[in-house]
């Protein structure tokens, strides 16, 4: 439904759902809202994706072995996927949001909403997504973080989310869309804090696992977790979040799922790190972006411009983009003076 000035009109039940990126986790949300009662259209960049969601009803590039809703749709065009859409949901990667947001623009209506999905920190910039989509500003911009691995929220596991909105009454209206018994999408008005603490969590999770592959035993990841959140609060905290944000789904919770299991591609990648392998070798192996590599250098960057201390992240990036060697920085940290335990100290 449009009013006279040709906007949607959002006082009334959400039925169409354009989910714009089509990898695993583009995928799985494109189920979700299916799941919701939604018509569903997915945006892939892959003719092969398409061919395939249509046809065998399967994402066998992206999500493989997992039989998706036969209503699903998906299309190779940007304009016909936004097209009627009464939520869009970007699931690009961190580094492409900004250019899919450019070219998006003109086909989005003012105040529809539109949730960011991606996790990261853009490299080039520091801009969190919600900047780097500074083109969608017209629109209703929301952010959904949390703990979530694709295939899980694809087979219909249960699932529990933040969705970060400035307009909360249309917030909820897009929770009481794509929620269901096993998807839950919680309400926050914090997007800064879920923003950070989803692009951080990846970092940490690198870094956790390169703690296993070491050997360094449980006690010292479980150290490095927590004082990891305490670098999650500082950043967010000096970008305008709140720290209670990050005791929630898309801070602590996704740190500790990201973080503990090898489902996570970041926790993967610093565990073969750990393990001596180099960083092209695993990269070259990958298809799915690992977002936790970029996100760590713009992560040290930005921390260094806002003067906040972050030595587990500008860790993972010694080693990651300047090639430290893994042992001899884990030394570097230990050795570091003894402080008060605080989540916002130092």
């Amino acid at each position: 439904m449009f009013d006279g000035n040709g906007l949607k009109d959002h006082d009334f039940p959400m039925k169409r759902v354009a989910v714009i990126g089509a990898g695993a986790w583009g995928t799985a949300l494109a189920m979700v809202a299916r799941r919701a009662g939604q018509e569903a259209v997915l945006w892939a960049f892959e003719p092969e994706v398409v061919a395939g969601i249509n046809s065998a009803h399967q994402n066998a590039l992206y999500l493989p072995g997992i039989a998706l809703d036969p209503a699903l749709r998906a299309t190779s065009d940007l304009a016909a996927a936004v097209t009627g859409a009464d939520i869009v949901l970007l699931v690009s990667p961190a580094q492409h949001l900004r250019r899919l947001a450019d070219t998006l623009a003109p086909n989005i209506p003012a105040k529809l909403p539109v949730v960011i999905c991606a996790k990261g920190i853009e490299q080039a910039t520091g801009a969190l997504m919600t900047e780097a989509a500074s083109a969608l500003d017209h629109a209703s911009i929301m952010v959904m973080s949390g703990p979530s691995f694709a295939s899980e929220v694809a087979k219909g596991l249960p699932t529990a989310l933040t969705l970060a909105a400035t307009d909360q009454a249309l917030g909820r209206q897009v929770a009481e869309s794509l929620g269901s018994r096993t998807f839950r999408p919680y309400l926050s008005a914090d997007l800064v804090g879920a923003q950070i603490g989803g692009a951080v969590k990846n970092v940490l999770a690198i870094a956790s696992g390169m703690c296993e592959g070491r050997q360094l035993g449980a006690n010292a990841r479980a150290a490095l977790l927590t004082r990891g959140l305490a670098e999650i609060v500082r950043l967010a905290v000096a970008r305008g979040g709140k720290p209670e944000t990050l005791m929630g789904l898309s801070g602590l919770g996704d740190l500790v799922l990201t973080a503990s299991s090898t489902q996570s591609r970041n926790y993967s990648l610093g565990l073969a790190l750990g393990q001596g392998r180099t960083l092209a070798e695993v990269l070259g192996e990958r298809r799915s972006v690992t977002e936790g590599v970029t996100t760590a250098a713009a992560v040290a960057d930005l921390a260094a411009k806002l003067a906040v201390e972050m030595p587990i992240c500008a860790a993972v990036d010694s080693i990651l983009r300047r090639d430290a060697r893994i042992d001899e920085v884990m030394v570097a940290l230990l050795e570091r003076p003894l402080r008060d335990e605080s989540l916002a100290g130092r």
